[in-house]
């Protein structure tokens, strides 16, 4: 099966979750490099917004609100892609929701609702996506962000990296079925570390104090490099951030040391300022007046990513996987 994806100029490309953070980075960066675009997000008044800013860079744009974890709301995604544009050719999976939190202490409805976005919402767009290029015929791209906690779960976010874990897998079986099958996609996992965002903010809360991303930082706009990169060429996967890799290569060679280490760090990390009491965030609702793509991170926040451009390199990405596997080798031996 051969794959060729279109340059940016010449793609319709679907973004849900397009009106804040990631998804907002993608679209306005995507709108610059001259792409028509479809965009999907639970508020109409946050869309309209997002969508003229896309506009004042050039771009066409068509809105959907509509929320992901609702199965039946990808169909008219994709319908409202193919009577705009005739179809499109990258589908990118955005949408996502945390819940910050003691595993004891979150309610399942909340967990409930967040693999409701996070995982069955991926599911369902990447099914719709998925028969979109098989009755095509001709190259897309499927771009699901996942995360870095799909290779190493964090407390205090337990049901989020299940349900990236869960996308992960997914992911994975759904791109080995597509080429089996011999349909002409690209099949692509991102996985960011912690990025400045509003994520924080609009996590679910049931700690006694504010929800903090754990540093370092990553601009949004990195992401959105990384995944507009996969759209034109065909990737498996791309993390984004260094420290978290080196984190899940640790986890495999000594996983009880790394669970101490983390133990000791993030619960931490992820606490600021005491607060009254829970709070559920964006988990249930959408945010009103939500168009922003930053966060309030402290400290620095890098604007770049060695680690992602050298996985952007065939060649120098498996040098790095070769360098990892000895490495994971010897110290298993000594």
């Amino acid at each position: 099966m051969s794959v060729s994806l279109k340059p940016l100029d010449q793609q319709t490309i679907v973004i849900t979750g397009a009106t804040s953070g990631i998804g907002l980075a993608t679209a306005l960066l995507a709108a610059e490099r001259g792409a028509t675009l479809v965009l999907a997000a639970r508020s109409a008044d946050d869309l309209d917004e997002a969508a003229a800013q896309c506009r004042a860079k050039g771009a066409t744009v068509e809105t959907v609100a509509a929320d992901v974890a609702d199965a039946a709301v990808h169909q008219l995604i994709h319908d409202t892609a193919h009577e705009a544009f005739g179809g499109f050719d990258t589908w990118v999976n955005n949408a996502g929701v945390s819940v910050y939190g003691e595993l004891k202490d979150i309610p399942e409805e909340d967990a409930r609702q967040l693999f409701e976005t996070n995982y069955w919402g991926v599911v369902h767009g990447s099914l719709t996506a998925a028969k979109h290029f098989r009755e095509k015929g001709s190259s897309g791209a499927l771009i699901n962000v996942g995360s870095v906690l799909s290779d190493r779960a964090i407390p205090l976010q337990g049901h989020y990296s299940a349900s990236k874990h869960a996308v992960k897998g997914f992911t994975d079986a759904l791109r080995m079925e597509l080429e089996k099958e011999g349909v002409p996609v690209s099949v692509t996992l991102v996985k960011p570390s912690a990025i400045n965002t509003p994520y924080a903010e609009h996590a679910a809360n049931h700690m006694d104090r504010e929800a903090k991303l754990p540093p370092p930082t990553y601009a949004p706009e990195v992401v959105a490099r990384a995944i507009l990169h996969a759209a034109e060429h065909p990737q498996r996967n791309v993390t984004v951030g260094a420290k978290d890799g080196v984190v899940a290569v640790l986890g495999g060679v000594a996983p009880r040391l790394t669970d101490k280490l983390m133990e000791g760090a993030f619960f931490g990390l992820q606490k600021g300022e005491p607060i009254a009491g829970p709070t559920e965030g964006a988990l249930h609702e959408p945010p009103t007046g939500a168009v922003r793509v930053s966060g309030n991170a402290d400290g620095h926040v890098f604007k770049s990513s060695a680690w992602t451009q050298i996985q952007q390199r065939p060649m120098a990405s498996l040098g790095a996987a070769l360098a990892a596997g000895v490495a994971i080798a010897w110290a298993r031996r000594n």
